[in-house]
């Protein structure tokens, strides 16, 4: 019934121009806006819904976007240059560089929040 739909994801936040300005300004994501909401336009033809809950906002205890990057040393550099902290998990302290990237086995990774408090990352391709 579904196969043929073209389904998205999406994600909520709790100040869309906050959103904006981080996805857009900080990562350099094409962002749009309509009806109160954005729409990140992803490479590969992904486009991500990001919708305003206000006060009800909770954000994801997952990772909502992983960005797979061919330097994992570059993309962390470039993006600390725009502001981004990166996060050290409780448990991972030994396995997490200086940096942030994560070298505790699997691809190398670094996560970091939007303004929101939602986790994304930069993964090693």
């Amino acid at each position: 019934m579904l196969g043929e739909a073209p389904a998205f994801s999406g994600f909520s936040v709790d100040d869309t121009a906050k959103a904006q300005a981080f996805y857009g300004d900080t990562l350099g994501l094409d962002v749009s806006e309509a009806d109160g909401m954005l729409t990140l336009h992803l490479a590969g033809g992904r486009d991500t819904l990001v919708y305003p809950k206000g006060e009800h906002h909770q954000p994801a205890s997952y990772t909502i976007l992983n960005f797979p990057v061919p330097d994992i040393e570059a993309a962390v550099d470039a993006l600390a240059g725009r502001g981004v902290v990166f996060e050290k998990y409780e448990g991972t302290p030994t396995a997490t560089d200086d940096k942030g990237i994560f070298r505790g086995g699997g691809p190398l990774i670094a996560w970091f929040t939007d303004p929101a408090g939602n986790v994304l990352s930069v993964i090693q391709e």
